[in-house]
């Protein structure tokens, strides 16, 4: 597995990935589809200051699922994203980043996804975030132990805060404090 960070052409398979847990899980709060394009834009928007990177197979051509997917050889086979963003929008929360991670179903059980995850992480400490979040709906074990395992804590559980598929949902928050981060000025 390659792990890079993303490009402008892997938006097409991001998007359908994202869609995929959408249309199917409590795991993204979304509800609507959302468009290659618009995930770009957002990555625009936050530029580089927050980390963006997707794992690829070390060969073959099918980098997602349908008409989307990138043919070029080079690019290897799309198997997930992690990304970071803003905890919140208020200046005082400039040293905390949030993040997240999407596998396609055949590259997870793997230790694919611990891979990428810690490959993020190592990013946001590179810029010098000092609280890095995670956010699971619960229950997922499979998460829990994903962020538990890389040093995460458990921060505390929001009852029912998202309501999707007929039902409410609780969602954990994991916490790994990067002790020595410099505080970053506004």
């Amino acid at each position: 597995m390659r792990i890079r960070p993303v490009e402008h052409e892997d938006f097409e398979s991001i998007a359908a990935l994202t869609n995929r847990f959408i249309r199917e899980t409590a795991i993204h709060f979304g509800e609507a589809e959302i468009t290659a394009q618009e995930l770009r834009e957002e990555w625009r928007r936050l530029g580089p200051r927050y980390p963006f990177l997707v794992a690829c197979g070390d060969g073959g051509t099918d980098r997602g699922s349908g008409d989307d997917a990138d043919s070029r050889p080079e690019r290897g086979r799309f198997l997930g994203y992690a990304k970071s963003g803003p905890w919140r929008t208020r200046a005082a929360y400039r040293n905390t980043v949030e993040i997240g991670i999407y596998m396609m179903p055949e590259a997870q059980g793997k230790g694919l996804g611990r891979r990428l995850y810690q490959a993020l992480i190592d990013a946001c400490m590179a810029k010098g975030f000092h609280a890095i979040i995670g956010g699971v709906t619960m229950p997922n074990e499979i998460s829990v132990r994903l962020h538990e395992g890389l040093g995460f804590k458990p921060i505390g559980v929001f009852p029912q805060v998202g309501y999707k598929f007929d039902r409410w949902h609780d969602v954990g928050f994991w916490q790994l404090t990067v002790p020595s981060a410099a505080p970053r000025e506004a």
